[in-house]
């Protein structure tokens, strides 16, 4: 269960980074209000998504200590890593890969404490 619940937390905050790109994304195609841009549906994803994440963040700290779960938040790295590269065609270079497969190094070994 407390696997499922940060995943969950991974998955939605990775989303909400997601939704900010978008959000801002296309704020620069088209000059609008302030209010509008704290309107637009894609800023209103990345504030629920974050806040779900928030939620069973607090799940998961309950059930694990901080110094073990905050690490697993790493794999947000990974996530957004791969979305960005897919999504909006970002570059990634060899050594933000070598990164990358250092995190999820890091953490299957702190997973492996669990």
């Amino acid at each position: 269960m407390t696997a499922l619940l940060l995943a969950g937390v991974c998955l939605l905050t990775c989303l909400g980074q997601m939704a900010q790109k978008l959000a801002v994304e296309s704020w620069r195609d088209a000059p609008a209000s302030i209010a509008a841009k704290l309107f637009s549906p894609w800023l209103l994803t990345a504030i629920a998504c974050l806040g779900g994440g928030l939620l069973l963040w607090l799940l998961v700290l309950q059930r694990l200590e901080v110094g073990v779960a905050y690490p697993m938040l790493s794999l947000n790295f990974v996530l957004v890593t791969l979305l960005a590269s897919r999504l909006f065609g970002e570059h990634i270079d060899g050594r933000h890969w070598a990164g990358v497969a250092l995190i999820v190094g890091g953490v299957a070994l702190l997973g492996m404490h669990t």
